[in-house]
């Protein structure tokens, strides 16, 4: 199964990779008009997931990542639409020489191939990794979790219907729709087909495919994101800033995880924050030095635990941890830290440089909230992961980030002497 289901997408991105941009732009709209269309059918499709999930007894953390709405499922449509608008980045020349032997060289861009992403309670990956691997001239494999069959199953309908409506084989990109985990161990062998893996998920998902893999894996998507608010910061400035990290999407990957508080602000930073993320409920998770602190506040507090700190809460829970200088605020980052999303909220010019310079992560952040470490927030339109690795890509994976180069030399007749 797993196999044949290789050499179809293979297949297909031979054909994808010769096809004009005016042809991908072409099955884009279509996908885009057929989600609106059939909004009905795909929103159906996701109660019954949503159904299915809460009879599992799965945590509110899940059951927001694999809802959809109308208004979701419209934002995903006009994301597709934004895919449109942006740059084909297939055919660029990125650079090149003429060399002292008269060989012009040049680097054009050109597709990966074949794209195999694992991902699980999140339904727009679906679309997503669909939208940009067709305008990059990517065949994909995908292989979603048994928490979103249904809507994947309704959407992955949609696409191989538009990408026949267009005349490109609808194998161009496949759905592995059996939830036995054993075809994803099969997936990860299949390097004689598939170019490059893509986990979306948890830890375990990410570990899975570093492991066993044969093919070339993209791991990121894992946010411990902290905020530093230093001894300099405007206190009514940064509030509503650590308001928008932590509760404008709490199940995302960017979402802040831990506030590092400089301790000579403390005991009069913490007691109005008490206030706030108890008006917003959310929960916090203090060290010993900020516990007594905010344990005479409004807010539930509890004391952190090392295992806090290291983990994605994913929910309406902070952690609250009092340093004594930016210089440890960037040792527990580093300890601590995911390499995804960090933030600094300061007034002061020279602990902004220098806290760029020392933090090692896919974004770093000046007094604005880590919820903005997003393909769509990017301009690269609709991602398919967020790398927080260092080779071939970091950060929002758009269009570019699904090509790779080949090397082109024109010569006169050339042989090399």
């Amino acid at each position: 199964m797993i196999n044949q289901i290789g050499k179809e997408a293979k297949f297909a991105s031979y054909q994808l990779a010769q096809c004009p941009t005016t042809t991908k732009n072409k099955v884009l709209a279509v996908i885009a008009d057929l989600l609106e269309k059939h909004s009905a059918t795909i929103l159906t499709a996701n109660e019954k997931d949503i159904q299915a999930a809460k009879e599992q007894g799965l945590n509110e953390a899940i059951l927001d990542r694999l809802l959809l709405t109308p208004e979701r499922l419209l934002s995903i449509a006009n994301d597709v639409r934004k895919v449109i608008s942006l740059t084909d980045p297939v055919g660029q020349i990125i650079d090149g020489a003429t060399l002292e032997n008269a060989l012009k060289l040049q680097r054009h861009r050109v597709p990966l191939g074949v794209i195999g992403v694992i991902y699980e309670a999140r339904p727009n990956v679906t679309i997503d990794i669909a939208t940009l691997c067709l305008k990059t001239g990517n065949a994909a494999i995908l292989r979603g979790g048994k928490e979103t069959i249904h809507t994947n199953l309704a959407t992955i309908t949609i696409i191989q219907q538009a990408l026949e409506q267009v005349g490109l084989p609808k194998t161009a990109i496949q759905f592995i729709d059996n939830p036995d985990r054993k075809y994803i161990n099969e997936l990860l062998k299949l390097d004689k087909y598939v170019d490059m893996i893509i986990p979306r998920g948890g830890a375990a998902l990410h570990k899975l495919c570093r492991e066993h893999s044969t093919i070339p894996v993209i791991t990121g998507g894992i946010g411990v994101c902290h905020i530093f608010v230093d001894e300099s910061a405007d206190f009514d400035k940064v509030y509503p800033i650590i308001l928008n990290a932590k509760t404008q999407r709490p199940s995302t990957c960017n979402t802040l995880e831990t506030l590092l508080v400089h301790t000579k602000i403390a005991k009069t930073f913490l007691p109005k924050l008490s206030q706030i993320m108890a008006d917003n409920q959310v929960i916090l998770h203090a060290d010993t030095e900020a516990f007594k602190i905010l344990e005479t506040g409004v807010a539930n507090v509890f004391p952190v635990e090392d295992q806090e700190l290291r983990q994605e809460w994913l929910s309406k829970d902070l952690n609250i941890v009092i340093v004594d200088s930016l210089e440890l605020a960037v040792e527990h980052i580093r300890e601590y830290g995911s390499g995804h999303s960090e933030a600094i909220l300061t007034r002061d010019l020279t602990n902004a440089e220098k806290f760029v310079n020392l933090v090692d992560a896919a974004a770093v952040y000046v007094n604005a909230s880590t919820r903005f470490t997003d393909g769509g927030q990017f301009g690269l339109g609709a991602e398919v992961a967020v790398s927080t690795q260092k080779l071939h890509a970091r950060g929002p994976m758009g269009l570019e980030a699904l090509t790779t180069y080949k090397w082109i030399g024109y010569g006169d007749d050339l042989i090399r002497q």
